[in-house]
């Protein structure tokens, strides 16, 4: 009995996830202790190091098990304690709200969603200049929206076109009910095309979500932790947009140039195009929808498209936090369409609240490095280099070490310790501007190269598109990695010869 016990526990831990997988996670939470033992420090960089594993492996086990595990053991370890997982919880409260009720917010704009980008996707046959606009549009909503709303919406435009060819290709009418997440339907015919199709949302996704990047530089509402910067400096909206311009303004020419050269040497996976049979599954949809739609439906669109514009007025002015905003969405999209039943408005919340756990074991994680000090040498080494020098230290060392954690935690942890050395007055008020561009600008831009430097790279990593689209953490550091090559190095001469 206890035999067959023991098989059973040992069949159910972490479900259907690989063997192989199993023993990793099983041999991370068993070699943990003995290296914490011996040195904290070393134990620290072992979990970041394993929690980084369990992202890379997202499409073989959701990493909010395996990572929390990890997590969990840190906290009995005493690597970090359970009120500095809730101070780090604290401290990015903005950020869990808006993913609580904006990306809900965004589901009930998805019919409108859906009508324009089809209408875009269907009118603009050129693939670079789809590109084009689709990293544009991302970088230019980030700049004064958000980019997790941004990567909300973009996420929410691929599903439905997936959804819709997926659909067609098993065979089965725009209007009956199916379930995309497998290809045991879909008709061998359409295989091929379905494959194609998967590269070419693959492409737009990444171009989409590098533009968040490029636009999220640019102003204090763009992320986080530009926020915190220009509060501390005591930077206004234009203020901080000028101070940041000499950089970002070359980042973004430069972004959107790569965005047309992979489009053209077709390297890195880019250059996938909708395939005629695609196209013409996605304008019969597209004809079908219009003949059949409704006085009601097309009212839904209107109100949609005019919460829409509402959404951007309030993000754009600062008027209140985007959780707030995504609230303030749920409930004007869905009084005014009729949706009252307590079991349609949950399904909104399905996508977001796996990844808001996710990002709170994340923070774990994030007070293990700050309590371990495991980014403090680096942190002493740049500090003995004076002039431009420390400014271009500042903005590498500030890029890797957000490419290992998140930008937001290593921006929070670099623009604190410089103040208080600036107050202490080891920096003249120049000096601290300069630093703090670099330390916005390093966090920022090189960031791009892991799913875990930004946020919105990693919601698209766990999102319910990834595995549709086969977009894999390994395919998306491989993606982003020309950007980050060309985006960082432009960020690097132009903080060093235009600053």
């Amino acid at each position: 009995m206890a035999h067959t016990t023991a098989e059973a526990l040992r069949a159910n831990f972490l479900g259907n996830s690989p063997i192989w997988y199993k023993q990793a996670i099983m041999a991370f939470l068993i070699v943990n202790p003995i290296i914490a033992v011996y040195d904290p420090f070393i134990a620290g960089w072992a979990l970041v190091i394993e929690f980084i594993f369990t992202l890379a492996m997202a499409l073989k086990c959701y990493p909010l098990q395996p990572g929390g595990l990890l997590a969990i053991e840190a906290i009995v370890l005493g690597l970090a304690s359970p009120e500095m997982v809730f101070h780090e919880a604290e401290l990015n409260f903005p950020v869990i709200m808006l993913l609580m009720f904006m990306v809900a917010g965004i589901y009930f704009l998805r019919e409108m969603l859906l009508f324009t980008f089809t209408k875009i996707l269907l009118g603009v046959r050129s693939k670079i200049l789809l590109s084009l606009m689709f990293s544009f549009a991302a970088a230019f909503l980030s700049a004064f929206l958000d980019a997790l709303t941004v990567t909300a919406v973009i996420i929410t435009v691929a599903v439905g076109f997936y959804g819709v060819y997926h659909k067609v290709a098993s065979g089965k009418m725009p209007h009956h009910d199916h379930d995309h997440g497998t290809d045991e339907e879909v008709i061998e015919l359409h295989r091929d095309d379905l494959e194609q199709f998967r590269a070419f949302l693959r492409n737009l996704m990444m171009h989409g979500a590098i533009g968040t990047a490029l636009g999220g530089v640019t102003t204090l509402v763009g992320e986080p932790q530009n926020l915190l910067i220009a509060e501390i400096m005591g930077w206004e909206f234009m203020e901080f947009f000028w101070k940041m311009a000499h950089i970002s303004m070359p980042v973004l020419v430069v972004g959107l140039l790569t965005c047309c050269l992979l489009e053209v040497t077709k390297t890195f996976g880019y250059g996938a195009q909708l395939s005629p049979k695609v196209r013409e599954v996605l304008e019969e949809y597209d004809a079908l929808m219009t003949k059949e739609r409704t006085r009601s439906d097309s009212t839904i669109i209107a109100v949609q498209a005019v919460v829409g514009v509402i959404l951007v007025i309030v993000l754009g002015r600062h008027l209140a936090e985007p959780g707030v905003v995504g609230l303030l969405v749920i409930i004007l999209a869905t009084a005014f369409n009729g949706i009252t039943e307590e079991h349609r408005i949950g399904h909104a919340f399905e996508e977001a609240l796996p990844f808001t756990a996710l990002l709170v074991v994340f923070f774990a994680i994030v007070a293990v490095i700050d309590h371990q000090g495991l980014f403090t040498p680096v942190i002493d080494w740049v500090r003995t280099y004076e002039g431009k020098s420390q400014e271009a230290l500042f903005f590498i060392a500030n890029g890797v070490l957000s490419m290992i954690s998140d930008n937001v935690f290593v921006a929070t942890v670099y623009i604190n310790e410089v103040n208080e050395l600036y107050q202490a007055g080891e920096f003249t008020r120049e000096q601290f501007d300069a630093l703090a561009i670099a330390i916005n600008t390093g966090t920022n831009i090189p960031s791009v190269a892991t799913p875990n430097g930004q946020a919105a790279f990693l919601f698209l990593l766990t999102s319910a598109l990834a595995p549709l689209i086969r977009l894999s953490y390994g395919r998306m550091v491989i993606m982003a990695l020309p950007y980050t090559i060309t985006m960082s190095i432009t960020g690097l001469l132009a903080l060093w010869y235009l600053g």
